[in-house]
């Protein structure tokens, strides 16, 4: 292919759920949002095209200012505290943001007024008298998240005052039955009070006609989405009475001496794509550099996020980017795809910082290699089911297959490389069919995981890169180099050599899931440990190339002493 046949990178917005500042982030999380996220941004940067991965700290949440009170000190104090902890184990794990940032930010604050502004100008924004709960006893309003009771729709006894953690219900404080404040435990009583709402009637059929022209989406995605905007939409309050969060803007404000007002952390903590886009921008020295990510038509995004985050981003979000566009203002482009996955669940219980249900990611990173969590994870991936995980199915899956099948494929091949070649790749003499056959297989795998990639199936993807591994394995058991290497050494070398290529495209296959392991083996075979641009296809390991030496790529893990299950 000449140069000018080469296709131009595509622009590729990765947007991932921000983490509330309250806690650790467990498995669940991991599984749910950001290591997807990871997979599919490691495939495109090394296909050349142009990732920007975002996300960053919630720190505006009421479960922020729950462990605040809790704790006796300042929100932000609680946001400086777990923040430092969320960059440590996304460096431990590999997960590759080009930006992780916090809502607490002057430029995130100043893209949600704008945005805030635009909606309002545009009509879609206005005050309304509503009733929000009152805590008698602590003399205070009662933000959804410091309100627990009775889930209206499916019965549960403990479904909070914004969602609704068993059924996935969006819920108003107002709906709950048998509503208690978690402050005090008293019954809190409806009061009036004056808020912004954000009127989605308004947007309802503009949105419905966009819906209706996705493609490619999780059909629980959509059909939730669908679903949801055809029962009739509602006008939702984007403000709150609490006195931590992003102001209003100032002429605008309609707080009082009695109740100050803040913005709702559903509304802004969306515009965060957003605004860490444009932080981006700003710190690569390019202030306009966003816009190749949310002006062009051709640009593409998807939204990571797990399932009870559906609403917010294949819903309202959409919602505001179709009513912010103005006259000065180009609209800003709608979701490519938004690939919510299920939950995760441990011993049937869903996995929870707030109700602290599943260890953290730091606690398994303490046990495990971060390439070896990567990959048992990512066979279980609930893209279309919850999925209950146990630690004793991490540890089958990678002593199973990643050791048994990939690790030791590598070593065995650089083994007898070394053992018979001096670590030099052989010179390779006629394939035969079976040497053509299994470069074909690998080449295959590739293609096909590469269109699953695109349709961010990673399960399915993954499945190829541990197939051709199979098939690579099932070659050298029927060529038996360890066998011809005491009669024929020029096959024996044939064979290696043809091991070789075919190890180059599997740890091409896997560099998306196993990033650490996938730049050590790359550099053993002499092509340097940067896989970025490289491009979806299998690269040539040289003949007369020294290979490095190898050590194990990963070890056989025992499930740890002090935990049964996960």
């Amino acid at each position: 292919m000449s140069a000018s046949d080469t296709p131009a990178p595509r622009h590729i917005l990765v947007a991932v759920a921000w983490p509330y500042a309250n806690g650790l982030s467990h498995l669940g999380h991991i599984a749910g949002a950001y290591l997807p996220a990871d997979i599919f941004a490691r495939y495109h940067r090394i296909s050349g095209n142009r990732v920007l991965m975002v996300s960053g700290t919630d720190a505006h949440g009421t479960p922020i200012t729950v462990k605040a009170e809790q704790d006796g000190v300042e929100p932000a104090e609680i946001v400086n505290r777990f923040n430092p902890r969320f960059h440590e184990q996304w460096e431990r794990l590999g997960i590759s943001f080009d930006l992780f940032t916090t809502t607490m930010t002057d430029n995130h604050r100043e893209v949600t007024w704008e945005l805030f502004r635009a909606l309002h100008a545009n009509g879609y924004i206005d005050t309304k008298t509503t009733e929000q709960f009152f805590d008698p006893e602590a003399n205070r309003f009662l933000p959804d998240r410091y309100v627990e009771g009775t889930c209206p729709n499916c019965g549960s006894p403990d479904a909070r005052g914004d969602q609704c953690d068993n059924c996935g219900k969006t819920l108003d404080p107002i709906d709950l039955i048998d509503p208690r404040s978690k402050l005090t435990g008293a019954t809190p009583e409806p009061r009036e009070t004056e808020h912004y709402f954000i009127l989605l009637p308004k947007l309802q059929d503009d949105l419905l006609t966009w819906l209706e022209s996705r493609e490619g989406w999780r059909g629980h995605v959509i059909n939730w989405a669908l679903g949801f905007v055809r029962e009739g939409l509602i006008d939702r309050a984007i403000t709150r009475d609490l006195a931590w969060g992003i102001p209003i803007p100032p002429e605008l404000d309609i707080s009082t001496e009695k109740s100050e007002k803040r913005i709702y952390v559903w509304f802004e903590a969306v515009i965060g794509y957003l605004s860490a886009s444009k932080e981006w921008a700003q710190r690569s020295g390019d202030p306009d550099a966003w816009k190749a990510w949310w002006l062009d038509p051709a640009a593409e995004s998807y939204y990571f996020v797990g399932k009870d985050n559906i609403p917010f981003h294949a819903v309202f979000w959409p919602s505001y980017l179709l009513g912010s566009a103005t006259a000065d203002s180009p609209p800003l482009n709608l979701p490519t795809n938004v690939p919510a996955n299920q939950y995760v669940t441990f011993r049937g219980a869903k996995a929870s910082k707030s109700r602290g249900v599943g260890k953290s990611l730091l606690d398994y990173l303490d046990d495990y290699q971060p390439d070896e969590l990567r990959y048992a994870l990512a066979t279980i991936l609930p893209e279309y089911n919850d999925t209950d995980l146990t630690e004793d199915e991490l540890v089958r899956r990678i002593n199973g297959e990643l050791v048994a099948a990939w690790g030791n494929l590598v070593n065995r091949v650089l083994a007898m490389t070394r053992k018979n070649f001096d670590g030099v790749v052989p010179e390779p003499g006629e394939l035969d069919d079976r040497d053509l056959a299994i470069l074909a297989t690998v080449d295959d795998n590739l293609a096909a995981e590469a269109q699953l990639l695109e349709q961010v199936e990673l399960r399915a993807a993954l499945k190829q890169a541990l197939d051709a591994t199979q098939e690579v394995n099932a070659y050298l058991n029927a060529t038996e180099p360890w066998q011809t290497a005491k009669t024929d050494l020029a096959r024996t070398g044939t064979t290696l050599w043809t091991a070789l290529q075919a190890i180059s495209g599997c740890n091409l296959a896997f560099a998306p899931f196993t990033p650490f392991a996938a730049a050590t083996v790359s550099g053993w075979l002499g092509h340097g440990e940067d896989l970025h641009a490289t491009g979806w296809q299998r690269r040539e390991v040289s003949a007369g190339t020294t290979l490095g030496e190898p050590t194990p790529l990963f070890r056989k893990v025992e499930l740890p002493e002090d935990d049964v299950e996960a």
